[in-house]
């Protein structure tokens, strides 16, 4: 009992040892760097405030809230390290309360997990141990166990001298543009706390409705509208399927692992088909649900969270409410229930026809989220056939889902062979299911022939997001790629997923090196299927009339990150301190961007936050 006093005693220094611990711990996972002496110049105070307000306001079971203000450091750490593993920037409160989700994806979020993260909360279970202890023997002995207070002069000076250093690490880094460095120079909870501040206080005003035009869109974009578009109307009164293809990243294009090719039928399909190879995922927290969101409205994800849960309660601008119009059914696919990502919402508002869900597919040879590619894709055929038998065209949205992360393809859909050196990674386990998800794809695309679809339909396939996250690769799983890409495997790679335009008497075999997104898919739609879009703001671009292009980037890069027909910038604490990275092999490049073209896309990404803003909203549908 005197040790466990005198311990007491002390536990404010106690507890600023055990906690600077697990933020050296956050530090290590998410900071280049790693842990420093400013870790401790950042975290100490932030924990300081809280003790002195424990010290000041319980006059009982100090040691309890001690252990439970230790316990919510302890959850925000973890949270931290496990976000920043998959999505490479720092959570904030707006991600948190999203946590509902992790439930849904569990196996996805639990893979990311190193077992030594876990030696987080070992403190607390020894410290919830002994805080039985002492309430046993104190009622044992009928002595209630009390420790000498601090001096109120030394807690205010402690407080005080907090406050301070708390306002001089945020203070002069408000300004910086990169998220992961201005959590890094401000301390992760002083971020934390200062991202609350800001949004209330610094959130830009809206544009106005109209200053929204797609002329000034347009001169954002670098772009120039054509009276006489190539190829309008070629392919009008056709269908147009859409696939979207889930984690596919353009590097498993002609990859092959000893002599094996792993994607064979994608790979086959590129080379017979207009290959856009520099083009890129545009998403957010929502992920695939992000994809669907961009590719049918051709608009940026939201600032904050995922399009799903922040924009649905609009009547947004799409793609199957413009091809609804011009005489078209409409239908989407997918394994998932429709609930997830808030799709219940996001189908009307988007103004499809029909979905079909987990309720048509059901649960039948089940993989990552429903029934598998194959199951997948044998069901949606007839329904393809019956949509084609009707009088009127149609569009479908076709999203695959097997390969999701973290990519555990059970043994017996396993199609190839994979070396022993890739068993066990994370690279083998996505390379063995997007060979599967491949091999799905080929007997799709076969029916999709046989049935006489391909030849009377523009058809598009395209990866969602990022399959292989840099953030969460170790050591080993870095030499893999390294061997698979011949070079270190970067940031344009991670985000790079291919395009690939079925378009017939339109499209040839070739290799496209136009740099475009997601965003772009909408207005090159429309141009082949000769719908007009010069009643409909859009942020993308027709790419078989551009000639260059700038594509802003969000939530898993730092604010203010852009790619350009050369390079992809991400900002330092501002744009001068910023790298650029070649969009061929990721190299760094000095030159290739500017300050002018930050500016443009920052413009542009506020312009589509201000336009759906003024959106009005869904009929039935309350603010």
């Amino acid at each position: 009992m005197p040790q466990l006093m005198r311990l007491g005693n002390r536990r404010i220094l106690l507890f600023t040892l055990i906690l600077v611990l697990k933020g050296a711990l956050a530090w290590f996972v998410v900071f280049e760097d790693g842990p420093s002496w400013l870790t401790l110049w950042t975290e100490i105070p932030f924990f300081w405030i809280v003790f002195c307000l424990i010290e000041w306001f319980a006059k009982k079971r100090k040691l309890l809230y001690y252990t439970l203000a230790n316990l919510l450091f302890t959850l925000l750490y973890f949270t931290v390290l496990m976000y920043y593993k998959y999505y490479g920037i720092i959570v904030t409160y707006h991600a948190i309360t999203q946590a509902g989700k992790v439930t849904q994806v569990g196996d996805s979020t639990y893979s990311l997990m190193d077992p030594y993260y876990l030696l987080i909360f070992v403190d607390i279970i020894v410290l919830g141990a002994v805080l039985y202890w002492i309430r046993r023997n104190s009622a044992r002995s009928n002595k209630p166990f009390t420790v000498k207070p601090v001096a109120k002069p030394v807690l205010g000076v402690m407080f005080v001298l907090s406050v301070v250093l708390c306002i001089f690490n945020v203070w002069p880094n408000r300004a910086s543009m990169n998220e992961n460095k201005q959590a890094e120079e401000m301390g992760i909870l002083n971020y934390e706390v200062y991202t609350i501040f800001a949004d209330t206080t610094a959130d830009e005003e809206p544009a106005p409705m109209n200053e929204i035009t797609q002329a000034r869109i347009d001169e954002l974009k670098g772009a120039s509208k054509s009276l006489a578009p190539a190829h309008f109307g070629a392919a009008k009164g056709k269908n147009l399927i859409i696939v979207q293809m889930e984690s596919v990243q353009d590097f498993l294009i002609d990859l092959k692992i000893d002599g094996q090719e792993v994607m064979p039928n994608l790979s086959k399909l590129a080379r017979e088909n207009a290959h856009y190879d520099n083009f890129y995922t545009m998403v957010g927290q929502g992920t695939t649900s992000d994809a669907e969101f961009v590719t049918n409205t051709s608009l940026y994800i939201p600032k904050h969270g995922a399009a799903t849960e922040d924009y649905v309660k609009h009547e947004l601008p799409s793609l199957p409410k413009l091809l609804t119009a011009s005489g078209y059914d409409t239908a989407t696919f997918h394994t998932n229930d429709v609930s997830f990502w808030n799709r219940t919402e996001l189908y009307p508002a988007l103004g499809w026809g029909t979905f079909y869900d987990k309720a048509f597919y059901g649960d039948q040879d089940h993989i990552a989220f429903g029934a598998s590619d194959e199951v997948f894709f044998e069901k949606t055929m007839p329904k393809l056939i019956e949509m084609d038998a009707a009088e009127k065209p149609f569009y479908a949205m076709v999203i695959s889902m097997s390969a999701h992360h973290p990519f555990h393809l059970p043994e017996e859909k396993y199609k190839m062979q994979l070396p022993e050196r890739f068993e066990g990674t994370l690279v083998g386990d996505y390379i063995r299911s997007q060979n599967y998800a491949d091999w799905a794809i080929g007997k799709f695309i076969d029916d999709l022939k046989t049935s006489g679809l391909w030849e009377n339909s523009v058809v598009m396939f395209y990866g969602d997001h990022q399959g292989v996250s840099l953030y969460a690769l170790d050591g080993k799983e870095k030499e893999l790629m390294q061997e698979v890409m011949g070079r270190e495997y970067g940031y344009t790679d991670m985000f790079s997923v291919p395009f690939i335009l079925h378009a017939p008497g339109v499209t040839s075999p070739s290799k496209v090196g136009m740099t475009g997104g997601l965003i772009d898919i909408l207005p090159t739609a429309a141009n082949l299927l000769g719908v007009s879009l010069n009643q409909q703001i859009h942020f993308g671009q027709d790419l078989l009339n551009t000639q260059s292009n700038l594509v802003p980037m969000r939530h898993f890069l730092p604010t203010g990150t852009f790619i350009n027909d050369k390079a992809m910038f991400l900002p330092g604490i501002s744009f001068d301190d910023g790298t650029a990275y070649d969009v061929r092999d990721n190299s760094v490049k000095t030159g290739v961007a500017t300050k002018e073209e930050s500016d443009r896309a920052l413009a542009l990404l506020h312009l589509s936050d201000s336009f759906v803003e003024h959106l009005p909203l869904r009929e039935g549908v309350q603010e």
